[in-house]
């Protein structure tokens, strides 16, 4: 049994580790063919949750602003670790990037990637999550989306946060404890990193 202990304490920290390698990331994607990537992947990303929600596109509209996190990376073994490079948007408009990184402990083994839309109601709630000022509660989860899930979404704290989850053994949608970092952009092809 303590062999077993110890393999899995040496799992978690090797993932741990690992995970804090990718905390080191800038926020703003190093490089333009990097920058591509992610705008593209953003706009594939809507497309797919307006499609799975045909309600999205009205609370988007109706929105201030939003954040997008394709391809986020979830895993864990008692300790785990979510990292994910995104855009925000304010008005409809590019406005910059965003980081989100989110560590957790307790039962949980497995890893898995998803989809992350944050919503913002106003003004207030978009300049609270720039200055690094939001994040969920400790105990928050996000809306996994589907069908009709925006339509009866209610906004906490002037935010919404969808998840689409798209594969691997940690199908949840704990958000609590994510931390973000935001960098301002004049456009998509902006060419420097922080």
């Amino acid at each position: 049994m303590k062999v077993l202990s110890l393999t899995r304490c040496a799992l978690a920290a090797s993932l741990v580790a690992g995970c804090a390698g990718m905390v080191g990331c800038s926020t703003a994607p190093p490089n333009e063919n990097q920058r591509q990537t992610l705008s593209g992947r953003v706009d594939t990303v809507l497309d797919e949750m307006k499609r799975s929600d045909i309600g999205l596109q009205d609370t988007l509209s109706r929105s201030y602003g939003y954040a997008v996190f394709p391809d986020a990376g979830k895993a864990g073994v008692i300790v785990g670790a979510s990292f994910g490079r995104g855009e925000v948007y304010e008005q409809g408009k590019f406005v910059g990037w965003a980081k989100l990184e989110q560590a957790t402990v307790g039962a949980q083994v497995g890893g898995a990637t998803y989809d992350e839309l944050i919503v913002f109601q106003d003004q207030a709630s978009l300049r609270k999550f720039q200055r690094g000022e939001w994040a969920p509660a400790a105990n928050a989860s996000a809306v996994i989306l589907k069908s009709g899930a925006a339509t009866t979404a209610a906004y906490k704290d002037g935010v919404l946060v969808f998840v689409n989850t798209k594969g691997g053994a940690m199908v949840e949608a704990a958000v609590g404890g994510q931390k973000f970092t935001y960098r301002a952009g004049e456009n998509r092809d902006q060419t420097w990193a922080d």
